[in-house]
Parts: C-alpha cells; sequence; structure tokens
C-alpha cells in the first residue's frame, strides 16, 4: 500500500536518508516546522512502514571486503518447496548482501562480498553451488563501483 506523502514529509526523509543520525530538533529546523509536529511526522512513517530502520553505513573496502561480486542463478527446477528452500538458505549466507528474483533466462541475482577472488571462490565452490537446487551460475566481478547509493529518489514522488 502506498503512504501519500507531503512537500515537508519528503524533506524529512532526503534528510535522513543522507543523515539518520540527526535530531529531530535539527530536521524541524531545516524543514521550518516545531519539534513536536516534526517527530509526530517521523514517527508516522516509522508506524507506517516508510522508514523502515536507520541504519550505519560501513565502507566495506576500508574493512577489507574488496571483492564485489553479482552471480545470476539459475534453478534446476521451479517446485512448491525448492523456491523457498533456496531463498530461506540464501538469507542466512552472510556473504550474500542482496537477492532478487528475475523475470527471464535467470532465475535469481545476488550481490555478493567477499575478502578478494579466492574467498569468492571458496563461497562459490563451497556453499553457492553446493546448494541442491542450484543448476548454473554465472559470476561477475564488479571492477568498479560508479554509483552506490541508498537513497530513494524522493523527487520521483512529486
Amino acid at each position: 500500500m502506498q503512504v501519500e506523502l507531503d512537500a515537508i514529509d519528503r524533506r524529512i526523509l532526503t534528510l535522513l536518508q543522507s543523515d539518520a543520525q540527526l535530531s529531530s530538533a535539527e530536521i524541524a529546523e531545516r524543514v521550518g516546522l516545531s519539534q513536536a509536529p516534526c517527530w509526530r511526522r517521523i514517527k508516522r512513517m516509522e508506524e507506517n512502514g516508510v522508514i523502515r530502520l536507520r541504519a550505519t553505513l560501513l565502507d566495506r573496502k576500508r574493512l577489507g571486503l574488496n571483492v564485489l561480486v553479482f552471480a545470476q542463478v539459475k534453478l534446476a527446477a521451479h517446485g512448491r518447496r525448492t523456491l523457498p528452500e533456496f531463498e530461506e538458505t540464501v538469507r542466512r549466507l552472510p556473504e550474500v548482501l542482496e537477492c532478487y528474483t528475475l523475470l527471464g533466462a535467470t532465475d535469481y541475482i545476488i550481490k555478493v562480498v567477499a575478502r578478494d577472488v579466492e574467498s569468492y571462490e571458496h563461497f562459490f565452490r563451497e556453499k553457492l553451488s553446493q546448494l541442491p537446487a542450484v543448476r548454473e551460475t554465472n559470476s561477475a566481478i564488479a571492477l568498479s563501483e560508479i554509483k552506490h547509493t541508498t537513497a530513494l529518489p524522493l523527487s520521483l514522488l512529486e
């Protein structure tokens, strides 16, 4: 269900997307509200699920996670149990940052992080390729990051 947001809500969300540590007083000042109404708007957006959570973004390269891989996965079968079992297993793999179901020749695309190519190879050989439903995997290592953002384009909602 889509939630209706006014211009002030969108400005609040833009500020929170750029810095989730801002206090409601700081946000209120920047959007031209007093603190209490601003806090109520934020609380409402949390309650209706627009704001799912507030998190700290880490720099994977500074932590030594230098390899980012996009793996396209094709399953051998699409039975009633196969898809949910594959998805549940993928959710438990800490190396997998994201996983999406696709339409077309590939069933899933997963975003995997690893220390280096050898670490990814270990993940691939010991975990991903060993999943019973996996028939085929095509891996592509990202050479460079051109754009990475977690901010949604709220201007599209205007």
